[in-house]
């Protein structure tokens, strides 16, 4: 099944509880924009798209990913959750992103600058501050960022710091921006534990996924007095019932490329580190990791989806009829996003935020999110924590889209 079937389906579950007539299905899978180029680097090619879901909100915002399973199903899905995500956060985007389907593995520095470039010379005229918006996402980051935004100064002639989020702080970065999105995941974990009577100390963690988010998530988790029982990255996974040493499992990372290579734990595959038992299984790798073929064989209490689309719409049938509760991504991962609205203002503005300040958004924000979500989800039965999501903010964009006279 493609990712957007996924969506498509997921968009069917709550079609009744809205109400949702034909026209206003069609306008919410419809895409605004779908922009495709092949870049040509070095003589070899790659194919990129841009893409805008919907902009009733406001410009386009996603990020820019550099993987080899990029497709344009893909970004297409990709996209629509942007819209979802912006949306429920209560900040004033639409959803877009992007991507380049290239292995970065194995690119060099130089390379990965000159497709950076390329991407923006085939796209400087589908983005703008006002227009549409990148950021970092899977295997791109702020240097990438960086290179980008220059290459698009270049070309237009000027200065435009708020076409591009994720930089370095010296071209206008923002310092909350590189953790943001594991700092809004432990955020929400930390309400939705609070809501069920649990506490920090008595829950155990596994974390698929020791990417940027991944990593970065399970430090915070480890050092809040999370166990965290299990990690895993592209090569395999680690597990330990009494917990891991978070920071030294990074450093483990760092010299010798996996966290496979740590001594004090069990190795395990990808496969069986998602079927352990554990409190808390935090998704923070791809899309589609389960399925209905291994959604019977999980075993944890919860799910957070720190990943995008992680859980295909079928597996979260059977997960709910398990009893496990799924934390959706376009509310457990929207951290990122709204720190990349802080970092848009302060470009736009040519005013600088404190760190407390931005910190506050970001906390308030996700617990408005948060709560308006809980609330339905509990208030409605047989109401999933995505279903709720779901509907505050497609009933946003549906009413975006009527001040408009669109519908």
């Amino acid at each position: 099944m493609s990712i957007f079937n996924n969506i498509t389906r997921n968009l069917e579950k709550v079609s009744d509880y809205l109400n949702l007539t034909d026209s206003e299905k069609e306008l919410l899978l419809k895409h605004k924009t779908i922009h495709k180029a092949r870049l040509i680097v070095n003589k070899k090619s790659y194919d990129a798209w841009r893409i805008i879901h919907n902009d009733s909100l406001g410009p386009g915002k996603g990020g820019i990913r550099f993987h080899p399973n990029v497709s344009e199903d893909e970004v297409r899905s990709l996209s629509f959750w942007m819209s979802l995500k912006n949306s429920l956060a209560g900040l004033p985007y639409g959803g877009a992103k992007g991507g380049v389907k290239i292995n970065s593995k194995e690119l060099s520095e130089k390379e990965s600058e000159a497709v950076a470039r390329a991407y923006i010379q085939s796209f400087h005229t589908d983005i703008g501050e006002n227009k549409d918006i990148p950021a970092p996402d899977v295997y791109t980051n702020p240097k990438i960022m960086g290179w980008m935004l220059d290459e698009f100064e270049k070309i237009t002639g000027r200065h435009e710091p708020g076409v591009i989020t994720g930089k370095p702080i010296e071209l206008g970065g923002c310092v909350l921006r590189g953790d943001a999105t594991s700092k809004g995941g432990k955020i929400i974990l930390d309400l939705f534990l609070e809501n069920i009577n649990k506490r920090a100390e008595d829950t155990s963690v596994i974390v698929q996924g020791f990417g940027n988010a991944g990593m970065n998530i399970a430090k915070m988790l480890h050092n809040g007095g999370y166990t965290v029982i299990g990690v895993s990255d592209s090569k395999g996974g680690i597990f330990n019932e009494n917990g891991l040493d978070i920071n030294k499992i990074i450093q483990t990372k760092k010299e010798l490329s996996t966290v496979t290579q740590y001594a004090d734990a069990k190795q395990v595959t990808n496969k069986d580190l998602l079927e352990l038992k554990t409190d808390v299984l935090v998704l923070a790798a791809l899309e589609n990791q389960i399925t209905k073929e291994n959604a019977n064989e999980i075993k944890a209490k919860n799910i957070l989806e720190l990943a995008n689309g992680p859980i295909t719409s079928e597996a979260d049938d059977i997960l709910n009829e398990k009893g496990i509760i799924v934390i959706p991504d376009i509310l457990a991962n929207s951290g990122g996003v709204i720190v990349s609205y802080c970092e848009w203002v302060q470009n736009k503005t040519g005013h600088i935020f404190s760190k407390d300040y931005m910190e506050n958004i970001l906390k308030e924000k996700l617990l408005h999110s948060f709560n308006g979500t809980y609330e339905l989800y509990t208030k409605e039965k047989d109401f999933s924590m995505r279903n709720a999501a779901y509907v505050i903010a497609l009933k946003r964009i549906l009413n975006a889209e009527r001040a408009r006279d669109n519908l």
